[in-house]
């Protein structure tokens, strides 16, 4: 189930979220770093009974992936009792280190790797502020804070 970008390919926030809602077995794997989580937010899948997976891509200051990502990500599958044939759906700030997830998960061996493309808080505006064009925010989504 690839696409030419070697994940099974991109949806919306709104997507995701419908996906997450109506798939059991699917799950949210936010990549972002421990700061954005505390800082920025998360999303909130309490009202689909699910929590995200926080399993960060890169770890600031690195500034390469995270090696036990693979690694991390299946532990806590099968801590939930899944295997590398859930759907999985990678979120980031904007689209671009969830779908390089999803492209490392998918050549691991992980079957339905979904890059959230709009992100948390997706892209710029007018003002230079995120969360107002697109991404799980500026849907509407539920997320919650710290």
């Amino acid at each position: 189930m690839q696409i030419d970008g070697g994940y099974a390919g991109n949806v919306t926030a709104q997507e995701a979220f419908e996906k997450l809602s109506g798939q059991e077995l699917s799950v949210l794997v936010d990549v972002r770093t421990q700061a954005e989580w505390a800082f920025v937010g998360l999303p909130d899948l309490r009202p689909v009974d699910k929590e995200p997976m926080l399993v960060e891509w890169q770890s600031f200051p690195s500034s390469g992936p995270n090696p036990e990502f693979a690694k991390s990500v299946s532990d806590l599958l099968v801590k939930k009792g899944l295997d590398q044939s859930a759907p999985i759906y990678f979120l980031c700030r904007s689209g671009a280190r969830s779908q390089a997830a999803a492209i490392a998960l998918t050549q691991a061996g992980f079957e339905k790797c979904f890059n959230i493309s709009d992100g948390f808080e997706g892209p710029l505006d007018e003002a230079g502020h995120r969360g107002t064009r697109s991404g799980w925010k500026a849907a509407g989504l539920p997320w919650i804070q710290s």
